[in-house]
């Protein structure tokens, strides 16, 4: 838990702040900042909020204005255009199901940390000819699972990967068993019913555990 929410973040920061990022899906903003603080009391700080719903946005800002453990981060950035809204919102880092050159730059030009998503050998080259050497592996298992990443440390060696999609507190280990896996991303620890029942005491439990994968590696 070393990096200082106050400074500038890389990707490789990211990462390696917990053994899970959250995916995290917010139709009410009322929900975001009890939410983030039950993450974060748990030891989970990196928080992707997906812009999947049309409440994203506030919930970012609410997060990055109220819940100064947390270091909000936006999901699902698809166009430069989401990567500034992103930004404008208070956003500190951004995550791309897959990697455009557009949202590449716009990202850098606003200094904002992307993990931009690969699934082939294809996507990763032109990743890494972006500049981007820290990658999610999207949809992870759908993708080829741990077989998938085990076969990419050969030709990427100098490659990170947070694999995210069907990844769950049953198979994560297998994933942050490997060299090249920095995290995983995944949705379990913001069950839907949890949040909409209010219950963050669950939350928190299911961060803390999330937190004890690292010991996997």
């Amino acid at each position: 838990m070393g990096v200082n929410p106050a400074t500038q973040l890389t990707a490789l920061d990211v990462m390696r702040d917990a053994a899970v990022i959250p995916v995290i899906v917010l139709d009410d903003v009322a929900h975001a900042v009890p939410l983030a603080r039950a993450l974060v009391a748990g030891g989970i700080r990196m928080l992707e909020v997906t812009l999947r719903t049309p409440a994203a946005l506030a919930c970012i800002e609410a997060i990055s204005r109220e819940v100064p453990g947390a270091v909000a981060g936006a999901g699902t950035v698809r166009s430069a255009a989401d990567a500034q809204g992103a930004a404008a919102a208070g956003a500190r880092f951004a995550v791309s199901p897959g990697y455009t050159r557009a949202v590449g730059q716009a990202c850098r030009d606003l200094g904002l940390p992307l993990l931009p998503g690969v699934a082939t050998g294809s996507e990763v080259m032109a990743a890494l000819e972006g500049g981007y050497t820290e990658l999610k592996f999207f949809p992870a298992m759908q993708a080829g699972g741990p077989a998938m990443l085990k076969a990419f440390s050969g030709p990427f060696h100098d490659v990170r990967f947070c694999p995210t999609g069907g990844v769950s507190a049953a198979n994560a280990r297998d994933f942050l068993a490997l060299p090249n896996v920095v995290c995983v991303g995944g949705s379990w620890l913001t069950p839907a019913e949890a949040v909409a029942a209010g219950d963050w005491d669950r939350i928190t439990r299911l961060a803390r555990e999330a937190v004890q994968l690292r010991t996997a590696g």
